[in-house]
């Protein structure tokens, strides 16, 4: 498992291009039947992807986890961002569309994924966070996700935000974790954008078409810098920076925080005219 350790953020403005996507982005994670992890030291934080194409993917533990079981100390969030498939926990099956997500909770010994047509294979994003309470494993599709309709065409930033595992949806011991859908002609997914001292926070890019790109934005808002990302990408957010991004074209992507408290609205705006 690759690890990511945290950055300071007056080191952070001597970072070139290169530097900045060896420490923040995490890339390669969507792999044919392989679940592929990234562990970071934000919080704690592990990123990773499920993609069972041709067989059943089995959640394993990892040497520098030291625990018995993937779950032991954790509690894990996973949205399928591709074709239907299923989650098995603890002997109980969870059918999962596109866009729904499922929270299993510290305790569950076994997760096993699977996609039911092998053409239209499942895609899992997952987020796992320390956890020291167990909460119950839950299914939520995207009809049953809260919806905040934010922005507008004119500014390029009309979207719906939905919020699965939250303070008021899903109970979780730390994890946030939700999903923004941009519409047509809309590129911008988070301005004016904002910082949470009290939480990290993980972009995952997808559904960018081929050919086109993702410009991320990261840093203190009064020194900004960027990454060009692809699809299926995820960037990694420390608490003092920024995370706002615009596509080329429309995309969606998913959010997800872990830290000091579970209040989608904690954050610390930072001013378009502000930012430079």
């Amino acid at each position: 498992m690759k690890i990511l350790h945290s950055v300071h953020p007056d080191d952070f403005k001597q970072y070139d291009t290169a530097l900045i996507r060896e420490r923040f982005l995490i890339d390669g994670i969507v792999q044919k039947d392989i679940i592929e992890f990234v562990y970071t030291h934000y919080d704690r934080m592990i990123v990773g992807a499920a993609n069972p194409v041709n067989k059943q993917l089995l959640l394993k533990t990892y040497p520098n986890l030291r625990a018995d079981y993937f779950l032991e100390r954790r509690e894990i969030g996973i949205i399928n961002v591709a074709g239907d498939g299923y989650i098995v926990a603890d002997g109980q099956t969870y059918d999962l569309g596109k866009f729904d997500c499922l929270y299993i909770g510290k305790g569950v010994r076994s997760v096993a994924f699977s996609s039911k047509n092998s053409d239209d294979p499942a895609l899992f994003y997952l987020l796992s966070a320390p956890a020291h309470v167990s909460y119950p494993t839950t299914l939520m599709s995207i009809g049953e996700a809260a919806k905040v309709n934010a922005g507008s065409l004119a500014t390029a930033n009309e979207r719906i935000i939905n919020k699965y595992i939250h303070a008021d949806g899903i109970k979780s011991c730390q994890l946030v974790m939700g999903l923004t859908i941009l519409q047509t002609g809309s590129v911008w997914n988070t301005m004016p954008a904002h910082t949470h001292d009290r939480r990290m926070e993980a972009y995952f890019y997808f559904d960018l078409p081929v050919g086109q790109k993702i410009v991320h934005y990261m840093g203190k808002g009064d020194e900004t810098r960027h990454i060009m990302m692809n699809n299926y990408e995820a960037v990694v957010s420390p608490p003092w920076s920024i995370h706002s991004g615009s596509g080329t074209t429309n995309y969606n992507f998913i959010w997800g925080m872990a830290g000091e408290n579970l209040d989608y609205t904690d954050m610390d705006t930072v001013s378009i005219t502000d930012l430079r």
